[in-house]
């Protein structure tokens, strides 16, 4: 029983450490924002691929069919919970944590008179599982740029972020959303740090 136990044990943590996130600046340079009170803030969700699946389209349609053929209906409610989460959830965790660490610009998807912008380009998504005995934390990679609203193929600073960590310390992300949401407010908030390290200096 004692070996049953420590067989499922490693089968739940060992899934929690194999996501390891790398945070860089690869091009240019944040400093033009820092006596900037705002930000605009867009999310481009154009073009990802999620888990093994090389676009979000075949992702989708597997899990649309997965659960219809459980539950009628069961997986049109799923994708639209799907869409809204990447109109709605996403953003909020993301602008919630970023906001809450940043020392200087604020971002806010209305800011109309802003003169920079920040835009979130997602290039994949790991959903993860959570089944109790054992769990995945969902991850995402994303290429965040900060660009002139007037002249947006001008790129001030862009950043790359991979392998970001999704879950809950509590374990109770059964919900893909949650997890997902979960690994953008990591982004958020170690985006929000390392600009703030940067500007310090500037």
């Amino acid at each position: 029983m004692k070996k049953l136990f420590a067989v499922l044990m490693v089968a739940f943590l060992l899934p929690m450490g194999v996501v390891a996130q790398k945070l860089k600046l690869t091009k240019g340079n944040p400093a033009a924002i820092k006596n900037e009170k705002e930000m605009l803030l867009e999310f481009d969700f154009s073009d990802f691929s999620v888990g093994k699946f090389k676009n979000e389209e075949d992702y989708k349609k597997k899990k649309i069919e997965e659960y219809n053929e459980k539950e009628s209906g069961r997986g049109d409610s799923w994708s639209e919970s799907w869409e809204r989460d990447k109109e709605v959830r996403f953003p909020e965790k993301f602008i919630e944590l970023y906001n809450k660490g940043s020392q200087y610009a604020k971002v806010n998807p209305n800011a109309d008179d802003a003169k920079y912008k920040m835009i979130v380009v997602t290039t994949f998504i790991e959903p993860g599982f959570n089944v109790g005995v054992m769990k995945k934390p969902a991850s995402s990679n994303s290429i965040i740029r900060i660009v002139e609203v007037d002249n947006p193929d001008t790129i001030v600073a862009e950043f790359t972020i991979t392998g970001a960590p999704g879950s809950q310390a509590m374990g109770f992300d059964y919900d893909t959303g949650t997890r997902i949401a979960e690994s953008y407010a990591i982004s958020a908030k170690r985006l929000a740090a390392l600009i703030n390290k940067i500007l310090k200096k500037a």
